[in-house]
């Protein structure tokens, strides 16, 4: 009877202690789940924290190249030449000190916080960040122009280099325009020129866009008839070109006496070589890091000039049935101040993030290009009528 009883115990504590055991191991086990999710999000809000720090130092960048282009402006040559020393330096926040006036070169530069305070600890619960951008630098000259463009829009680049050049080279259509990943660009195959624009429904997927490429320029001295001048043989001012995606397309062209509005009006089909879309050498396997369609351009002289050394350029590129990603490059040259770079590292805390940033620096309301006097999706009805007695009603209804 006192065996039975002496077994029947040791049992009720083998399983009191393997009840124990297993709490043990369940409460530890939630506990450490609650530290890592605590941890991942602490490093998640501090490596956030420390992007904006970078991007607070991208920010104080662009009021540093505001800066310099009011230097320059003042027709102050000697302070112009002094912003472009401090904008173009390598040292860390040098661009950033000197806009701002600040004779100090103590390294990083503390992000401003703000005074919310936590009521737990009684700390500014944004100085518990610790934010500050450690190194801030921008790169004014570039070796090319980088932008992505949407379907029926235009960009406006100033062709704006540090020597003088005479070609142009744009790329488009990345891999990130292809409608999935591990899909090819699907240029023309066909060998049949002139090429005849689709309808939008009818564009293949992944055939890269058709861009419309339209160069405009001028001289030390001109004038505006000098933009329809079809007399010289080696200068213009305006050219147009259409570049479509074909493989079997050309790799270069001279834009020379190439412009499409000397198209005849009403005409059904292309009146010449010079103003028929140009098929252009594309790929259907995009490189990495590359684009799909690329042609160099040759640049003429301005009319009455005998070089471009004082040209003064733009190029237009509108994209036509899908969006595109665009590179463009000068011949020889950099891009001198048209989109600088600019480098930032940030910090919260010991956690470092660093961003490049691209910045468009020239001033387009200087050169406004819209993209079109009257856009409208339905019919439209203009009435246009002159009086110097009253307002006469005209005879378009909505």
């Amino acid at each position: 009877m006192s065996t039975t009883q002496r077994q029947s115990g040791a049992v009720s504590l083998f399983m009191v202690i393997f009840a124990m055991l297993l709490m043990s191991v369940v409460t530890i086990s939630f506990l450490r789940i609650m530290t890592n999710d605590q941890n991942q999000a602490s490093g998640n809000d501090l490596a956030q924290s420390a992007y904006d720090s970078a991007e607070a130092g991208v920010e104080d960048s662009k009021r540093a190249l505001v800066w310099y282009i009011q230097q320059c402006k003042s027709g102050n040559a000697a302070a112009c030449a002094t912003a472009r020393t401090a904008i173009s330096s390598t040292e860390c926040n040098r661009a950033i000190r000197a806009a701002n006036g600040w004779t100090s070169s103590n390294g990083e530069i503390k992000v401003q916080q703000s005074s919310v305070v936590d009521e737990g600890t009684g700390q500014s619960i944004d100085q518990a960040l610790d934010q500050a951008y450690t190194c801030a630098t921008i790169k004014l000259d570039t070796d090319d122009f980088l932008a992505s463009v949407s379907a029926d829009q235009s960009i406006l680049i100033p062709l704006s280099g540090k020597t003088p050049f005479n070609t142009v080279n744009v790329q488009w259509f990345s891999e990130d325009d292809l409608s999935s990943a591990g899909a090819r660009a699907a240029p023309d195959t066909s060998s049949t020129n002139p090429k005849y624009l689709l309808t939008r429904a009818t564009w293949p997927t992944n055939r890269p866009a058709v861009l419309r490429t339209q160069f405009m320029q001028v001289g030390a001295n001109f004038k505006l008839t000098d933009f329809d001048s079809t007399t010289a043989t080696s200068q213009s001012n305006t050219n147009t070109v259409f570049l479509y995606p074909s493989t079997t397309g050309v790799s270069s062209t001279e834009l020379t006496q190439r412009d499409v509005r000397a198209n005849a009006a009403g005409d059904s089909a292309p009146a010449g070589s010079n103003s028929a879309p140009l098929p252009t050498r594309c790929v259907a396997a995009i490189p990495s890091g590359g684009y799909s369609c690329s042609v160099t351009l040759t640049l003429p002289n301005p009319v009455g000039a005998s070089d471009r050394s004082n040209a003064t350029a733009f190029l237009r590129l509108t994209s036509f049935y899908v969006g595109t990603h665009v590179r463009v490059t000068l011949g020889g040259t950099q891009f001198n101040g048209v989109q600088p770079i600019v480098d930032s590292t940030g910090r919260a805390n010991d956690v470092f993030r660093r961003v490049e940033s691209r910045i468009d620096l020239y001033d387009t309301t200087m050169f406004p290009y819209p993209e079109a006097a009257v856009d409208v999706s339905g019919d439209l009805c203009k009435d246009f009528g002159i009086t110097d007695t009253k307002y006469l009603p005209g005879s378009c209804t909505p």
